[in-house]
């Protein structure tokens, strides 16, 4: 028998009763889609073993996004977890607040630790709303968490700990950047070779303009680092396509083509990088955490029904410098 701490047992729709955190019956159950997959017999408030944490790496790297049900953890745990796949990295949004005087608090707004973000709705009172300065309860278009900075997180991990009802909105898609540049049409694949991307740093996901930032008037004035639109993926040595994120115009551009040849290239390239085939949605319950890889995959939330709460806490996982 394993330790104490690990005699745990598992209890879910999916599967007989089994102990947790070992490798003989730690299971990966693909989603069935273009990537994804749940992970049972797996709980981050008890210590991982070294060779399920070789297991969970390998996974991540098969599927892309992972999924753990039923977790009970504290920000100490999550962070431990997120450490399986590496060592943390600062979210960037949170200097934006803290430079124009918003106050850290671990329940609403802006977590305590540096490394964990809060993603709510809820305004500084607790009271669900549209706009709360952040994503709010805004809809979330495609994106790449942190983009605009020199070295963007390797992934993310988000947990719920608060959801609404189903059919209230919030649900999250991912999308498969290797096998959007696998079936990229031959003439945009040349398009992009050795071409870079600056990514503008001025809006979050939502749209919102961040707290203390000017917007951008023309291309010249968006702030924000230049990086290739084509990426290697350090740890599978694949190509995938990497765009971050596009608000309204002046936003992201390429580098070295006019305006109107930089729009009408990246017009292109979210169109094909966004369809319905590359992509699987995942539909929240409390105590999900979810795991995915900001170096070839994308993410879209839906809008949430202002009336409900939704409270997530997200870890993001340090980068490498980008692989052209």
């Amino acid at each position: 028998m394993e330790p104490a701490s690990q005699e745990k047992i598992s209890r879910n729709s999916h599967s007989a009763i089994k102990p947790l955190n070992i490798a003989a019956t730690f299971k990966v159950i693909p989603s069935g889609a273009a990537l994804g997959a749940e992970v049972q017999a797996v709980d981050f408030s008890l210590a991982v073993p070294e060779d399920v944490k070789v297991a969970l790496r390998k996974a991540w790297s098969d599927h892309l996004v992972l999924l753990f049900r039923g977790q009970d953890i504290s920000d100490d745990q999550l962070l431990a977890a997120s450490n399986i796949f590496g060592p943390p990295h600062e979210a960037a949004s949170r200097k934006y607040h803290l430079n124009v005087g918003k106050e850290v608090d671990d329940k609403h707004m802006i977590s305590r630790h540096a490394s964990v973000s809060i993603i709510s709705n809820l305004d500084q009172e607790g009271k669900p709303v549209l706009d709360n300065g952040g994503l709010g309860s805004y809809e979330v278009v495609w994106h790449t968490d942190n983009s605009y900075v020199e070295v963007p997180p390797a992934g993310s991990m988000l947990y719920a700990l608060e959801i609404p009802p189903a059919g209230s909105g919030g649900d999250t898609s991912f999308n498969n950047q290797y096998l959007a540049y696998e079936e990229l049409p031959e003439d945009l694949k040349k398009a992009i070779e050795g071409k870079l991307q600056v990514h503008d740093s001025s809006r979050n996901s939502a749209g919102i303009l961040r707290p203390g930032v000017k917007l951008p008037t023309q291309p010249e004035e968006v702030q924000g680092p230049a990086h290739p639109l084509l990426r290697v993926h350090p740890v599978t040595g694949k190509r995938a396509l990497y765009l971050g994120r596009r608000r309204d115009w002046p936003s992201n551009y390429v580098v070295g083509l006019s305006n109107a040849e930089s729009e009408a290239l990246l017009d292109k390239l979210w169109a094909h990088a966004t369809q319905p085939k590359y992509a699987w949605t995942h539909k929240w319950r409390a105590g999900d955490l979810v795991l995915w890889d900001n170096r070839c995959c994308m993410h879209y939330r839906t809008e949430i029904n202002v009336t409900q709460r939704r409270v997530m806490h997200r870890t993001t996982i340090k980068g490498e410098p980008i692989i052209p």
